[in-house]
């Protein structure tokens, strides 16, 4: 298995190993990961995984909007030089780790690091599977599609530019922890997070790496939101490298009473039991997050990043809102005008019944069995045999 970058290779990954055991409970799983990844301590201390590797990988910057300006950026050029050599040695480096594993099968979850395992796995004739969480298919996945024996996807097949005779549609997998939340599980979760004493809970959250844009929007937003909604607790997952500066802006920006209701996390294992215990979740665009939130049936604030390589989040927004399933607000409005975040959560908090459409609309959305069709894909491509897609 490979993939990584983000928590949204990394989740599907984990839940992709787990019904892989269950499968086929003689399996060894191995993972292999780019260096210097900081998600692969996530994986190589997960107990399902039974090695883990690294390899050199290249990341390849294209910035949606920015069109010909960065063509003309020297950073970026040089950035993208350098990483055309560090593919070039991951290369070399799969061909040789895959040489001595022998794989019966791989599943490449995209990301840099895919590209250097897929190549070398055509070049081996070991057959792997690609998967895409996305509206748009990854630019790792897209290089290696061609060579590849299955792809699975997120979407209706006709989505996405591969052979449809290989191509089955799984959903996202997410972790067997994000399940459907009633409201006495919501309790139970706020007891257990010692948020039991608030009506209400608002949680911020910008993925494993954060999202600067928001998490600076939520600061200038909390003091009116905590006022308006004095039992309310507002819990803002930050992303470890932003943590130590939202929580000093939040201690610049608010009184006392106030900042006691603020609960700022860099980064948690324990994302699934915030947003169990929240009445709204406000995230970015993510796949991944998109599937977590809808087995939770949760509803929720999206504000999509606009620059992510082919638009994919405001492509997987767009898929959710025209169902009515979400709430979208547009980040490069947001930007300037942070209020957007303050109507949208006292909207969507002073109305019940919008809230409860926004729950059943997004739950629609729900694969509970995504991981397991994409186990069982799996397996039967190590077996040679191509299943109905």
């Amino acid at each position: 298995m490979t993939g990584g970058g983000s928590g949204g290779h990394i989740t599907p990954i984990l839940a992709v190993a787990y019904e892989l055991k269950v499968a086929r409970p003689d399996a060894t799983i191995t993972y292999i990961g780019q260096k210097g990844d900081r998600f692969g301590d996530v994986v190589a201390a997960h107990e399902l995984i039974d090695e883990v590797f690294t390899i050199s990988a290249g990341k390849f910057r294209r910035y949606h909007g920015e069109g010909v300006r960065q063509l003309l950026d020297f950073q970026t050029l040089w950035l993208n030089v350098r990483d055309a050599f560090h593919v070039v040695h991951g290369c070399w480096q799969a061909w040789r780790l895959l040489g001595r594993l022998k794989p019966d099968v791989v599943f490449c979850k995209g990301g840099f690091v895919g590209v250097p395992i897929g190549v070398a796995a055509a070049l081996r004739k070991v057959p792997y599977i690609t998967h895409d969480s996305d509206a748009i298919p990854g630019l790792a996945n897209r290089i290696i599609g061609r060579w590849a024996a299955g792809h699975a996807v997120a979407l209706d097949s006709k989505h996405y530019p591969y052979p449809a005779a290989k191509t089955k549609n799984v959903g996202v997998p997410v972790a067997s922890v994000y399940s459907t939340v009633n409201e006495a599980e919501k309790v139970l979760a706020r007891t257990e997070l010692e948020l039991g004493a608030y009506k209400q809970v608002v949680l911020i959250t910008g993925g494993g790496l954060g999202a600067a844009r928001l998490n600076h929007a939520t600061v200038l937003t909390a003091a009116k939101l905590l006022e308006r909604y004095p039992e309310l607790a507002l819990v803002h997952t930050t992303g470890a490298t932003h943590e130590a500066t939202v929580a000093e802006a939040y201690d610049a920006a608010l009184s006392a009473e106030a900042r006691a209701r603020v609960f700022v996390i860099g980064y948690t294992t324990k994302l699934h039991i915030y947003s169990a215990a929240a009445d709204v979740v406000v995230a970015r665009g993510g796949a991944t997050n998109f599937a977590e939130l809808a087995a939770q049936a949760k509803p929720c604030i999206i504000v999509p990043n606009p620059l992510l390589a082919g638009g994919h989040q405001l492509k997987n927004a767009a898929a959710y809102e025209e169902k009515e399933a979400v709430i979208t607000i547009d980040e490069t409005k947001l930007s300037n005008n942070h209020e957007l975040l303050l109507h949208a959560l006292t909207k969507l908090l002073d109305d019940p019944v919008l809230q409860k459409r926004l729950s059943q609309n997004i739950a629609a959305f729900a694969r509970p069995d995504s991981a397991k069709e994409l186990a069982l894909f799996i397996v039967a491509t190590s077996k040679g045999e191509r299943p109905n897609v």
